[in-house]
This record gives C-alpha cells, structure tokens and sequence, in this order.
C-alpha cells in the first residue's frame, strides 16, 4: 500500500469534517459579535451620564462630529458638593473631573472651604484662581455640632441674658464669650465663632472683618468698636509654606509665592515686594498690611 493512500478521505468524511469546520467558523462569529455588543453595553453605561452632560455643555456653535470646537468654559457661582455634571462641565472641568468629584461625594467626601476644592487632581493654578470667586460652599455642610450649638432645646430653659441696649458698645478685641452674648443678635453660636476667628486673624483691626464669618448678623456690627489694635504680626521671611497659609489673608497659592520670592531674590522688605506678583493684587496686600513684619 502507498503512503497516500493514507490521505484519501472518502465522501462521507469529508462531508463530516466540513459540517464541524462550518460549526467552529458560526461560534466564532458570534463570540465576536458578542463580545463586541458588551463592550459596547459597558462603556454605553460608563459614560452615559457624563456624554449627555458634554452634549448640553456645548455652545450653540457647535459644528459636529469631525470638527474640532473648544468649549468656552462659563463661569457662574456653584457649590461643589451639589453641582451636577452639566454644570462642573459647563465650568471648564473634564470629564474624568467630574468624575473624581462624583465618586469623592460617593465615598463621603465633602468640600468645607474653597482650598478643598483646589485639591481636585489636575487643576492648575489658573483654573482654580478663575473658579475661587464663584465657589459657594453651603452653610449645610458646617459640622453638626454647629447646628445643635445654636438650636440646642436646652438653650431654651437657660434664663434670658442681658443685652446691651442701643448706643452701648463692647470692646472686640477684648471681650469675652458671656460679654458677647450681651450683644443683641451674638448667642451661643456667634460668640463661639467671633472668638475663634479673632484668634485665626491674631487680632481684629475693624469691625467690618465680622463680615468674613459665614451667615454674621450684619446689624450686629454697630454695637462693636476697636481699641487700641494690636494684632499678632507674621515674619513673613521667616514662617514656612504650612505656617503662613494658616492665616485667613494667605491662601496656598500665596504662601507659595511668598516662599518662592524668598528663595529666588531674597528677604522681603515690604509687602511691595509681592505687588508685582499675580497672587497678590492689590485688595490682598491692603487687607494683610496690618498683620505682617519683616
């Protein structure tokens, strides 16, 4: 017998061996397509949300697909712990921004001041000088103990304090807790306050600085008066990064600009010295003269 006889397939086999190869060549089709249709289900669910916000986002100009067109980013006041994402992306902020803020509200993060905000992965400096005016962070999301400081039932049952009657005054910068409370409209909760940021600012040097505590009775203003100022003063070539942003007047992007001047040409002389910087226009330089020594 010849060796190629060995190869001869008779009729029946070869109709056998093409049935199975035309098996194998329909599952592989299908797996294909579909495994084609999850992937495309996956990334459909993924992004839906954040596609049909960028959809909204656009300017009317918009041209369409294949054309490339910026987005002009908007600018309007928002609280990042309830902005939605056609908003944050109406503001200038990606996607995978967006999405970061999402999952920091999911897990339980909450944004208190503005320089948590500035913490959010990839925004530069410039983004975050722009968007700082027009972040509005709700009174909602003080701490708790707040809330129950200045509605606590208990309070209730405490006899009615004396309060100052109109054209008296207390000095600010040296009354205590029980001698604020005699102002009319300072209770538990302002008292607490008005100490706490005196200590932040070292000192007040006007009345008008009442204004920066959040929610402040304006019309409680006119029974305070400033003595004899002498506030705490800050060697602004001598305090570190961390140091100096812990003053309500000097955010981190200051300090760093501070720290950065120091390194680069030297000791401060003046506040002048940081006239010509962009962290420090000139509202910022007023606001801080009193505070700082060099």
């Amino acid at each position: 017998m010849r060796i190629s006889e060995f190869f001869v397939l008779h009729k029946s086999d070869r109709q056998v061996i093409l049935g199975f190869l035309g098996v194998a060549v329909v599952a592989v089709a299908l797996m294909h397509l579909t495994g084609n249709q999850f992937e495309d289900v996956a990334t459909e669910q993924l992004d839906s949300v954040f596609a049909d916000s960028a959809r909204k986002a656009r300017p009317a100009s918009y041209v369409g697909v294949g054309v490339a067109t910026a987005v002009k980013a908007e600018r309007f006041n928002f609280d990042p712990n309830t902005a939605d994402s056609t908003q944050l992306l109406r503001l200038g902020l990606q996607p995978w921004q967006v999405r970061s803020i999402y999952k920091y509200r999911a897990a339980g993060g909450v944004f208190r001041t503005k320089e948590d905000f500035a913490r959010l992965y990839g925004l530069t400096v410039k983004q975050y000088r722009e968007l700082e005016p027009y972040i509005h962070i709700s009174s909602d999301y003080l701490p708790a103990a707040t809330l129950v400081a200045r509605q606590s039932p208990a309070a209730d049952t405490l006899p009615r304090r004396h309060k100052i009657a109109m054209g008296e005054h207390v000095v600010l910068n040296t009354a205590d807790s029980a001698t604020l409370r005699t102002v009319p409209g300072i209770g538990d909760y302002f008292s607490a306050e008005i100490l706490r940021y005196g200590r932040r600012l070292g000192g007040y040097v006007s009345v008008d600085q009442l204004d920066e505590i959040a929610n402040f009775p304006s019309e409680a203003k006119q029974f305070f008066i400033i003595q004899a100022p002498a506030p705490r003063l800050l060697n602004l070539n001598q305090l570190s990064l961390n140091e100096l942003k812990r003053h309500p007047y000097i955010n981190y992007y200051q300090a760093r600009a501070i720290v950065d001047y120091r390194r680069q040409h030297g000791l401060l002389h003046s506040l002048s010295d940081l006239s010509l910087l962009p962290d420090f226009p000139s509202d910022a330089i007023e606001r801080l003269q009193p505070y700082v020594t060099f």
